[in-house]
């Protein structure tokens, strides 16, 4: 008995599937939230004020320069699969962010949002550091890093979100863009650094 379905069918749907999730749930997803939600934590509306300030540099502008390198042909795509391309990529977003942090700093952002930003730059530069020899997932340390803090500032509730994160590996090992080892490390290394700097800062 035969169910009409192939293989290779089947494999490339999984693959469509996991195309849409690494892109739906890119670190820009993830940063854009986190950082809306915590600025309605740390002060409602004004907060959400500080959020898109936060995302802009967090996020938008990474995005932009990510986008630059890519028509310039600089690096393969917006994911930048090459470890050898982020070594380049990471620094940019790094300074990015540091601007960021020195401008809500300068007009006194809520010390929730500054150590919330904080938190993504030193977690930045833990990957950055890991990147030099081994190509661990930004995608899972971004995402399993915001619903760790998103769990510090709203409760625990939070972390019913986390099969979201094991969405989000699956589909990078699928498309073969990470191994099952980088993804674990990613999600690992979110929460224990991500979560320890926001803890201790805000």
């Amino acid at each position: 008995m035969t169910t009409g379905t192939h293989p290779h069918t089947d494999a490339a749907g999984e693959s469509r599937t996991a195309r849409l999730i690494t892109d739906g749930l890119e670190p820009k997803t993830w940063i854009i939230a986190v950082t809306a939600l915590m600025g309605w934590h740390a002060d409602r509306l004004a907060g959400i004020g500080w959020g898109l300030v936060a995302a802009l540099f967090s996020a938008v502008i990474p995005v932009l320069f990510i986008k630059w390198g890519e028509k310039r042909g600089h690096w393969g795509d917006r994911h930048v699969r090459r470890r050898q391309d982020r070594l380049i990529v990471i620094p940019g977003i790094m300074a990015s962010v540091t601007a960021g942090i020195a401008l809500m700093t300068l007009l006194g952002a809520p010390s929730e949002m500054t150590a919330l930003v904080i938190a993504m730059l030193i977690t930045l530069i833990a990957i950055l550091v890991i990147t030099l020899v081994w190509k661990v997932s930004v995608h899972t340390a971004v995402s399993s890093g915001a619903l760790t803090m998103l769990a510090l500032a709203y409760g625990p509730w939070a972390l019913c979100a986390y099969p979201l994160v094991a969405l989000v590996g699956w589909s990078r090992v699928k498309l073969r863009d990470h191994t099952l080892a980088q993804v674990i490390v990613g999600t690992l290394l979110g929460p224990a650094v991500a979560g320890t700097v926001f803890s201790l800062l805000r």
